[in-house]
């Protein structure tokens, strides 16, 4: 089992009650979000010793934030406590031809304000085997550019393996800076979990040929590995035909080899999460040493599964998961 440690912020999510807007409810459904913590919690379903950490307001909603991730077997014995206040954010999902809607409330939170010497990575990574974050992290501001260098620097100098998933966020930052932040993190990055749109943002990577989806995919991957040293390199493939549905697939590429999963057209449930759910599930797969078809068919199925899944957090072990690519889609996502 190894131990795997995530960094960024979760957030209070506050969802329209079935396909109610945002302009008509008059209640919420209350659940915890965020892109490292919905990795995090994948990973302790799947089997490893999973921490997280962040910084949460000492008061009872920081204290319930912590308790969501306790009760998926997440250790939060890390986690700063401090700060005025957890994120929020405002989810209605969309229907057939309506898209779904997200509304951030999350300037000032107490993980945007933290300082960087607040986390003492050489404690943190004590007995550590991986670290992830994601870019969503730097993007909040403040000082958690320079925490996220200090983390990659520390866990590198431990020999520990690093993944990071782009999740570029235009609300967040702009191309430019995300570009300037990120391109002194990712030399550091041996896994990066991406998709086209978020590379060409961030770096200006163009695919040599966009007419053709496969081929513009190894060409990113190939783009990524090159310029920052990246071990490997998992890029999703998300067609969305409406807010009901989508196709869904992904490729992996290392070592100079491209492998694609088979697609699944699935009726969505909850999109939110689908991308954590499968970086999750591609480094499961690397942790349990699988080969890279294996691999990425795995993430893709853990994608496929969330969608199916009310929420952000991705509730299925790796058996549920294992049984969907063994079923070729399973009537649950096909």
């Amino acid at each position: 089992m190894a131990k795997v440690v995530s960094f960024g912020e979760v957030m209070l999510r506050l969802t329209c009650p079935g396909y109610t807007r945002i302009i008509q409810t008059d209640s919420f459904d209350i659940s915890y979000a965020g892109s490292e913590a919905n990795v995090a919690v994948s990973l302790a379903l799947f089997g490893h010793e999973s921490a997280f950490v962040t910084k949460f307001p000492e008061n009872d909603v920081g204290q319930a934030a912590i308790n969501e991730l306790r009760r998926y077997g997440v250790d939060t014995a890390r986690i700063v406590r401090g700060g005025p206040r957890l994120g929020v954010y405002y989810i209605e999902k969309g229907a057939s031809q309506r898209g779904g809607k997200v509304i951030y409330d999350r300037a000032g939170s107490s993980i945007a304000l933290a300082k960087a010497e607040e986390f003492d990575w050489d404690g943190i990574f004590q007995g550590a085997d991986w670290f992830h974050f994601s870019g969503i992290t730097p993007a909040l501001g403040g000082e958690l550019p320079e925490a996220c260098l200090s983390a990659v620097k520390a866990a590198k100098k431990r020999g520990m393996t690093v993944s990071c998933d782009l999740n570029y966020r235009a609300k967040l930052w702009s191309k430019e800076e995300a570009g300037r932040v990120m391109n002194r993190l990712m030399p550091y990055v041996d896994v990066c979990i991406a998709n086209d749109a978020e590379v060409r943002a961030m770096f200006g990577i163009l695919p040599e040929d966009a007419s053709d989806e496969r081929a513009a995919s190894i060409s990113i991957a190939r783009q990524m590995a090159e310029r920052f040293g990246c071990k490997t390199v998992a890029v999703t493939l998300l067609n969305e035909y409406s807010s009901s549905g989508n196709t869904w697939s992904g490729m992996l590429y290392q070592d100079g080899e491209a492998y694609f999963a088979r697609t699944y057209d699935v009726h969505v449930v909850d999109r939110v999460g689908c991308g954590d759910s499968f970086g999750a599930g591609i480094i499961n797969a690397l942790l349990r040493g699988w080969d890279c078809r294996k691999a990425i068919e795995f993430g893709v199925a853990a994608g496929a599964m969330k969608m199916t899944i009310e929420y952000d957090f991705c509730l299925a072990g790796e058996d549920e998961i294992l049984a969907v690519m063994s079923s070729e889609g399973a009537a649950l996502v096909r």
